[in-house]
């Protein structure tokens, strides 16, 4: 095999890029990348790390991987995380580098769902460890409709529903930062859509 044809399935075998997916509170991004899974099962969801407990029905490295704040922080130290950010001022979070990286050598569907701050921190760390990344933000179709899912899944108080949309219009804001919007006006269109996303950039038919 002659150099070239070397570098040339390198590059086919790191063609894709890692879809870091992101949107606005109540938009619905973890309904509609539930719905993507259950049609390609294929596709790999990064794992990430938090240090809060979990809660009832949790299994560690399947919802997340449960770690002590030492453990975090040391961890945090050696580099080991893609991105991390302390939530509400207590737990920590983050997202493991090494097996982002794995999947993304072996060209298998790999996807980040983060929130804004998140992935604004995927992006300049990506920039930094030569990674590349598609952003992909999920859209509600309008903002009446997302106030109407926020009070309709009934989790909130009058309270914290009020926070939620006050965050959710400076991250309706951001969506120029994105490379591709989808509108999440039914799940199964909006699925198949971030389907046509990940297929054409993984260079699956």
């Amino acid at each position: 095999m002659s150099e070239h044809d070397g570098n040339e399935n390198r590059q086919e075998t790191h063609k894709g890029r890692l879809i870091v997916l992101t949107g606005p509170t109540a938009v619905g991004k973890g309904t509609v990348e539930a719905d993507l899974l259950s049609k390609h099962p294929e596709v790999w969801v990064s794992v990430s790390a938090t240090t809060r407990d979990p809660r009832p029905g949790e299994v560690d490295g399947k919802n997340y991987w449960f770690m002590s704040e030492d453990e975090f922080v040391a961890k945090e130290k050696q580099n080991w995380f893609l991105e991390t950010a302390v939530v509400h001022g207590m737990a920590h979070y983050g997202t493991p580098l090494q097996p982002v990286l794995d999947h993304l050598a072996e060209n298998i569907p790999t996807i980040l769902e983060i929130d804004l701050q998140g992935a604004r921190r995927v992006k300049q760390r990506a920039a930094e460890l030569n990674l590349e990344i598609v952003s992909v933000f999920i859209a509600p179709p309008s903002y009446d409709e997302l106030v109407k899912r926020l009070v309709g899944r009934g989790t909130e108080n009058e309270e914290q529903r009020k926070k939620r949309l006050e965050t959710a219009k400076v991250e309706l804001a951001a969506e120029p930062e994105f490379d591709v919007k989808i509108v999440n006006d039914t799940v199964d269109r909006a699925a198949d859509e971030l389907w046509g996303v990940i297929a054409k950039e993984y260079g699956i038919k």
